[in-house]
């Protein structure tokens, strides 16, 4: 089997043990990743902490720090489809889209290689004569960024971008599932020019590498993608090293249909939204929230999609839905459907894993009997769409803000002052109006709520990797007045 390493501090090297990376669309093991443990953390944040303050990184203007990135997404376009075949193999993603999303990733390191010299401090017009006070926006440090499974290269490009541009230094966490595309990325990384220290990029699992990676005294941000309850642990860990964090969580998100809307391009959003990745992903429009008048043809024309999906190996370009990514995945998916069918939901199409090699489940609908379903309530993270009816705007609303997550939505309507009202009444951080799953590095993106804090994309992103630095400067030849008395 293919054996992958870890990089620390420029050089590639073996952990302490190893285990097995399983191929999700036959359910066999096909490679062996190297296991990061306490001491093999706590070299790479070293590295990082050397690198952030001494040798050419900490030298390096912020134009110079941009050519590198660039650097980088070139090397990320010319080695593409080698990128794309290692995600698919080791995650199960569709090789259509491992190879679409190449490009978005690219894009989002040279969105950042431009704007790293276009971080701006400010000069303050402050209420003194004889001082010039101005702020400096300075790297916050060594960041910690832990990623999970779903879209590695992509989750990672969106922290390691805006970090890199800010000056900081970064240990990256691959996550145990999958990882390989993150440690061949790497390679990369290296040849590139990145100075050592200045990117390392590790994996091995949540309690023996992940959480103490988050609580490392030399820690200062720590940028995590994932669920809520491994993000409480962040935070409950970053009270030893008092880092800021940055939350990425999931999502539960409404898919909005008014009876005025184009059903049949709402429909094919929804197909995006929901069995696009096999849901595996945390903006999936995984609640349908439908005008009642539309609910059965909207439901048969969804259950027509999805019953006429391509489901296959995802090396195949053909293939539209592939495998989860993780056996647990499928029991996960399974146990969730079970319950909401106890609790009255009915079962439009789909509803089992399919009895095949892998890890695959059939595209599911269920109709539910209200919003407290289980499949309403709980993410889901597989290609399962939960359905409720609605009879005025008011209500659509409610069943909209109804859940402890607020990610993202969707809004399918051709009234436009439906549409902005819509938009002002839905608690989540992205609203798609009539359309869905758009991505630009431009845009912020990010959510509240169980979904987390933070944004990632566009400037904001950037700054969250800064501190500010005020520097008063005196310039007055006279002597310093009562020293007694504050000025």
């Amino acid at each position: 089997m293919r054996q992958f390493q870890h990089y620390i501090d420029g050089a590639f090297c073996d952990g302490p043990a190893v285990f097995p990376s399983v191929d999700p669309s036959n359910g066999e093991p096909w490679a062996l990743m190297p296991e990061a443990r306490e001491a093999d953390v706590d070299r790479a944040v070293m590295a990082a902490h050397r690198a952030l303050h001494a040798g050419p990184w900490a030298t390096m203007t912020a134009t110079q720090r941009g050519k590198l990135l660039y650097r980088l997404a070139d090397l990320v376009m010319q080695n593409a489809r080698a990128l794309a075949e290692l995600e698919t193999r080791d995650t199960g993603k569709i090789i259509r889209e491992t190879s679409a999303q190449i490009a978005y990733v690219a894009d989002y390191y040279r969105y950042y290689a431009g704007l790293a010299d276009k971080i701006e401090g400010a000069h303050l017009p402050i209420d003194k004569p004889d001082m010039e006070v101005w702020l400096r926006r300075e790297p916050v440090g060594v960041v910690a960024m832990i990623v999970p499974w779903n879209s590695q290269l992509f989750l990672s490009a969106v922290k390691l971008g805006p970090a890199l541009a800010a000056g900081c230094t970064v240990v990256l966490k691959a996550s145990e599932d999958g990882p390989a595309p993150l440690l061949e990325f790497a390679r990369l990384v290296q040849e590139a020019g990145f100075p050592p220290g200045v990117v390392n990029i590790l994996t091995g699992f949540g309690a023996s590498c992940g959480s103490i990676l988050a609580r490392h005294p030399k820690v200062a941000h720590v940028a995590f993608t994932g669920g809520p309850e491994a993000a409480r642990h962040i935070v409950r860990g970053s009270a030893e090293n008092l880092a800021t964090t940055s939350l990425e969580l999931g999502g539960k998100s409404p898919f909005i249909v008014f009876a005025d809307a184009d059903l049949e391009s709402a429909a094919n959003a929804q197909v995006a939204g929901i069995f696009a990745a096999a849901g595996q992903s945390c903006t999936a429009g995984s609640r349908l929230v439908v005008d009642r008048r539309v609910k059965e043809e909207f439901l048969a024309m969804l259950k027509a999609k999805a019953e006429a999906i391509r489901i296959g190996n995802p090396a195949d370009m053909a293939t539209e839905v592939g495998p989860l990514a993780t056996a647990r995945q499928i029991a996960h998916v399974g146990a969730l459907i079970g319950r909401a069918v106890a609790a009255g939901a009915r079962v439009v199409c789909g509803g089992t894993a399919l009895d095949r090699p892998g890890f695959y489940h059939a595209p599911t609908i269920l109709d539910c009997d209200g919003v407290s379903s289980p499949s309403m309530v709980e993410e889901f993270f597989g290609p399962v769409l939960s359905a409720v009816s609605f009879e005025t705007e008011a209500e659509a609303l409610q069943i909209a803000n109804d859940t402890a997550f607020g990610l993202a939505s969707g809004v399918f309507t051709s009234n436009l002052s439906r549409a902005h009202r819509m938009i002002r009444g839905i608690h989540a951080g992205v609203v798609w109006v009539n359309t869905y799953r758009a991505v630009s590095p431009i845009a912020p993106f990010g959510g509240m709520g169980l979904s987390g804090q933070g944004r990632e994309g566009g400037l904001a992103a950037a700054l969250d990797y800064t501190r500010t630095k005020t520097v008063w400067l005196r310039t007055s030849d006279d002597p310093i007045p009562d020293p007694f008395v504050m000025r």
